[in-house]
Order: C-alpha cells, then sequence, then structure tokens
C-alpha cells in the first residue's frame, strides 16, 4: 500500500520561537518529510523560518510562501501561522529559481532543474503518473506565464499546480512577499517542490461559476498583452458593459454587478480555467487582465454559482471521486475569491466548508497555477490519497 498523509498545526503567538514550540507540540510525534508553511507576512520571516528548521527531524525538507490569510479544516485565518507536516510513500525534490523580474523564464526553467537533479531524474523524463509539481511564486510579480514556459520548457506533460505568495496588507504600495525554501528566505523568486510517488493524488481546482454559453473574442489588446483594447471590434469595456447590461462603471471586480459576477474563462477541453478581468479603464474603454492575453482568442462568459455549495461539493464529492482515499490537501486559494466573498458576507460559509475537505493546510495566494495555466477566481488543491 503507498500513502502519502499529513498533520496540521496553527499559532497565533508572533514571538518566533514560541509560536514554532506551539507548532510542533500540536503536531506531537510525527516524523515528516516535508513540511508546508504558511505564515503572515508581517512576522520576521527569516527568525521563524530558523526557529521551525531547529525542530525538524534530521533530512525533513521546509517549503512555504507568506501568505493572504491562512487556511485549514477550522477555517480560513490572518495573522497567524499554519504547517502541513507530510509523510508516507513519497520523494521530494526541491528548486528555487530566483530573479523572476529580469527573467522569469530562466527562473522557472532553474527551480525544475535542481528539483529534477535533487530526484536524480532528467526533466524530459518525468512519467506525470508518478510526478506532480507544486509551484509557489512571488505573487506581486505578475510573472506567472513566463515562469511556466521555464518549467515546463522541456516537458510539457507535467502537471503543476499551485499560486503566488502573498500579503495581507491590502495596499499595493506595501505589499511583499517572501518564499521559504529549507533556510533561504527570498523575494523576487519561484519553488518547484517536485514529488514522486505510487501514491494516489490529484492536482484539481474548483471555482464557483457556470458557463452561459455566451462568448466574446479579444480583438485587440496593448503592447503589453495584458489589457484588452477591444472586444468582439468594439471598445473592451462598452462591449463587456453591454453584454452584462450594466454600465461601465458597475465593472470593477468587487462589485455587485462586475466582473467577479460575471467573469470569463478560457475553455479547454471540458475545462473552464476562469481568467477574471481586473480593472477596467475607463480613461480609454480598455480593460485590464491579470494573464497575458492574444488577439484573436476567444472567451466564455461565466455566470456566478452558489459559492459556499460548490465549494462543499467539490470537498465532500469531487475530490474523493478523484482521489481513492484523500488524506491529505494543499490548498491554494485565490485572494480574489476572499475579496469577493467578503464583499458579500459569504466567509463564515466559505470558512465551514473546509471542514468538508481532508486534512488540509493552505493559504489564500496571489493567482493561481493548475495544469500550466496561469488562471484566477479559483482554489487549486493537491491532494494525495491511499491506496
Amino acid at each position: 500500500m503507498a500513502q502519502v498523509k499529513m498533520q496540521t498545526a496553527r499559532t497565533t503567538l508572533k514571538e518566533p520561537v514560541a509560536a514554532a514550540e506551539d507548532l510542533f507540540k500540536q503536531l506531537g510525534g510525527v516524523v515528516p518529510k516535508l513540511v508546508m508553511m504558511y505564515a503572515s507576512r508581517e512576522r520576521d520571516q527569516v527568525a521563524l523560518n530558523r526557529a521551525v528548521r531547529e525542530r525538524l527531524p534530521k533530512g525533513c525538507r521546509l517549503v512555504g510562501s507568506t501568505t493572504g490569510g491562512e487556511l485549514d479544516n477550522t477555517g480560513i485565518y490572518y495573522g497567524s501561522v499554519v504547517l502541513g507536516a507530510l509523510w508516507g510513500d513519497f520523494d521530494v525534490g526541491i528548486g528555487l529559481g530566483t530573479g523572476l523580474t529580469n527573467d522569469a523564464v530562466s527562473s522557472g526553467g532553474a527551480a525544475i532543474k535542481r528539483a529534477c537533479e535533487e530526484l536524480g531524474v532528467r526533466q524530459s523524463d518525468l512519467d506525470p503518473r508518478k510526478y506532480v509539481g507544486l509551484v509557489i511564486d512571488d505573487g506581486f510579480r505578475y510573472k506567472k506565464e513566463e515562469l511556466l514556459l521555464g518549467i515546463l520548457e522541456k516537458n510539457q506533460t507535467l502537471v503543476l499546480v499551485g499560486g503566488g505568495a502573498s500579503d495581507d496588507n491590502r495596499d499595493p504600495a506595501k505589499q511583499s512577499a517572501l518564499l521559504h525554501v529549507d533556510g533561504e528566505v527570498a523575494t523576487d523568486s519561484v519553488l518547484v517542490a517536485l514529488f514522486r510517488t505510487n501514491a494516489p493524488w490529484g492536482a484539481l481546482r474548483s471555482h464557483w461559476y457556470i458557463p452561459t454559453n455566451e462568448r466574446m473574442t479579444i480583438t485587440k489588446v496593448d503592447e503589453t498583452h495584458t489589457r484588452a483594447l477591444e472586444i468582439d471590434n468594439k471598445p473592451a469595456v462598452l462591449r463587456y458593459a453591454e453584454m452584462l447590461g450594466v454600465e461601465p462603471t458597475d465593472l470593477e471586480f468587487g462589485t455587485p454587478k462586475g466582473f467577479a459576477v460575471r467573469p470569463t474563462a478560457l475553455k479547454v477541453g471540458r475545462e473552464y480555467f476562469i481568467r477574471t478581468p481586473w480593472k477596467p479603464i475607463l480613461e480609454d474603454n480598455s480593460i485590464l487582465f491579470a494573464n497575458l492575453l492574444e488577439e484573436g482568442s476567444e472567451l466564455e462568459l461565466m455566470k456566478l454559482g452558489d459559492m459556499a455549495g460548490m465549494t462543499k461539493q467539490f470537498f465532500a464529492e469531487e475530490l474523493p471521486r478523484r482521489v481513492q482515499n484523500p488524506q491529505a490537501a494543499l490548498l491554494f486559494h485565490c485572494g480574489g475569491r476572499m475579496w469577493y466573498a467578503h464583499a458579500t458576507g459569504k466567509v463564515p460559509e466559505l470558512a465551514e466548508t473546509l471542514r468538508s475537505a481532508p486534512t488540509a493546510a493552505g493559504m489564500n495566494v496571489h493567482f493561481e497555477i493548475y495544469s500550466g495555466f496561469h488562471i484566477n477566481t479559483t482554489l487549486t488543491v493537491l491532494a494525495f490519497g491511499s491506496n
């Protein structure tokens, strides 16, 4: 029998040594191979890293990041540290790629190269049935699509899941993110944790939207490929507002009639990858997206479903159907989902759904990674089970 299991712990203590002591007391006698650490940004990350590593068993690896909020089975929190201690039938190789801002493709390539070297496998030989990559990047560098090109350059079949390290500070001028890779605390970077296992696993995603069969075509973009200038050959803001039957000023993400209620999605096979527009630019009627845009690409308009109900159904029904005897779930929950849940008063209901998940640890992220795509307004999950 092959299995991967996880024990979690959470603390609100601020002093690094006291926090580490509290966390490891909760873990009890568990001897993990890998510890995932999700820590609120305002903490002294270097001191916390040191305190946690001093208490790890010999050979145990440490990976994690700062967050926009921390998750476990009891809820969604701010200002805490959550640990997920994993053990069982798996090996893990870890790589860190630095310099995202200057060359994200090379950063992604360096991270996966190092992870493969630690496992003694060539990138081109990664069997997608036995290997899966967990990716955490500095979300505020906005380089997911480029770094994914680097990670997948030598093997496009590798399954990836993860999200952007974040910060619960809402002021864009003050936001920053840090990654933890063993004893290193880094910014402007991306990490890859490459798992090799014969245990059941699944890279999954959940969103709370329903397709409408209404489509739009991005007909003109700006030079950065992040702003739609025209949709269906009309000014982007005016066309999107026309399709929703609202005023252009109603489109802002988080408003009752805007992008969060009626986002766009890229359809790939039977999957809908949510790529919600971010901001309407009313000065020139363009729309800023978080992901890169290509002229001529077709997107489907979605509509909001039952936020808490669809998330609970994912944990209670879809995840066990996809992963045999699920034992552990690493969660990468979109900060935009949290923003909208706060705006609509749905946070308690959303937090309650985590009780339906297998043993879980995770964070609110700054945009998500799933199957090689940069997506948003989604919960992405790496789950392990037993056979």
